[in-house]
């Protein structure tokens, strides 16, 4: 399926002023967007024709919600009507969490071989000490990963995962009252990790990567995180081609979306990452960082993980990705200042602290 109509919301802003009794309609002149403190003023609308082997015609303009709501789409009208109604709904809560203020997923790799720490934290005790200090810097959600999904990394036998995070995840699960995620793509260890406390489950293949994926998921009954990734890890950075990026992954993402509602897993139990630096070059990374708002067009949370990766070394100079704190954020700002409810990173006490004066600074107030 790929679609021939695509709305970005545009002309974001904070209102000062709530709509009256938080109900979800006009706010001074624009719409609420995804349940978060922004709202939106116009759109991009976005279309194009079938691909064919040459790629496909774009078209774009940015229009007011004025001339959106009262102009004849043809075909594509219901669609357009759709997604609008996508972009202004609220989230519902993840694992109890609300999504109402940008959320903090502080990573925590259980690996010998990840790209950003060197398998600092690959014994369990250390993996918990860490998970705890991320979580007194601020972080709501632990995300445990015991396989390295880095480029041309090799995959780990279930047994080798499960013995590296199921004791961190009951460390932590004992000590702390934090949502805990676990980043994986099998399923037993999806069902394992639920049975030792896991809250949340973050896949970079959507669920596509293990045959079991999508039912072990449906029987943990835990929210989903649904990244976006051409190829396996080993290749996917192999020269990534795409007619449009930002279209591309969207139109991947609503079909997983759409496949695995119909295999039982309730969209409210959805969230959706484009997946930064997974099978994207550099110029495939920043449009999809300037397009981000469009996929609130899927009517799930949107998680963004751009933490430390390579093209914030390619645009900073920065080599050592442990490094790259100040680009990292930068990248998590953007992210929140286009509707991203939760950023995942590793620099939890910087970002908290960015993010608290970009809540206090564009609300006129302090945070609660």
């Amino acid at each position: 399926m790929q679609r021939s109509i695509y709305l970005r919301p545009v002309g974001l802003f904070t209102p000062r002023q709530a709509s009256r009794d938080g109900e979800d309609d006009e706010v001074w002149g624009g719409l609420p967007l995804a349940g978060t403190r922004l709202a939106f003023t116009a759109v991009e609308v976005i279309e194009r024709q079938a691909s064919t082997g040459q790629g496909a015609s774009v078209t774009r303009r940015v229009v007011g919600l004025g001339e959106l709501f009262e102009r004849d789409w043809g075909r594509s009208t219901l669609a357009a009507s759709d997604l609008v109604e996508a972009m202004r709904a609220g989230r519902s809560r993840l694992a109890g969490l609300a999504l109402d203020r940008p959320r903090i997923m502080g990573i925590v790799n259980v690996t010998p071989d990840s790209f950003s720490d060197g398998g600092r934290h690959a014994q369990a005790e250390a993996a918990i000490a860490h998970g705890m200090r991320l979580a007194a810097e601020g972080a709501d959600i632990l995300d445990i990963g015991g396989e390295s999904t880095r480029p041309a990394s090799d995959a780990v036998p279930v047994a080798e995962e499960l013995a590296r995070v199921l004791p961190v995840i009951q460390g932590l699960r004992a000590k702390l009252d934090v949502r805990i995620s676990i980043d994986t793509r099998k399923a037993e260890v999806m069902r394992k990790a639920a049975e030792a406390g896991a809250d949340i489950i973050n896949d970079v293949s959507a669920l596509s990567h293990d045959p079991e994926a999508a039912a072990a998921a449906t029987e943990t009954g835990l929210p989903v995180i649904l990244m976006h990734a051409q190829g396996d890890p080993k290749t996917m950075q192999d020269a990534p081609r795409y007619n449009d990026v930002a279209l591309d992954v969207f139109d991947y993402l609503e079909r997983r979306i759409a496949a695995l509602e119909r295999a039982g897993l309730p969209r409210q139990r959805l969230l959706a990452d484009p997946g930064i630096g997974f099978g994207k070059t550099l110029a495939h990374n920043l449009e999809l960082m300037a397009g981000l708002s469009l996929f609130h067009g899927l009517g799930v949370p949107l998680v963004l993980g751009a933490s430390r990766k390579r093209f914030i070394g390619a645009l900073t100079g920065v080599e050592v990705a442990a490094d790259r704190v100040h680009g990292s954020v930068g990248a998590a700002l953007a992210g929140v200042a286009q509707g991203a409810q939760i950023v995942r990173v590793h620099d939890v006490k910087a970002t908290r602290d960015a993010l608290t004066m970009w809540e206090a600074s564009t609300g006129g107030r302090v945070p609660v």
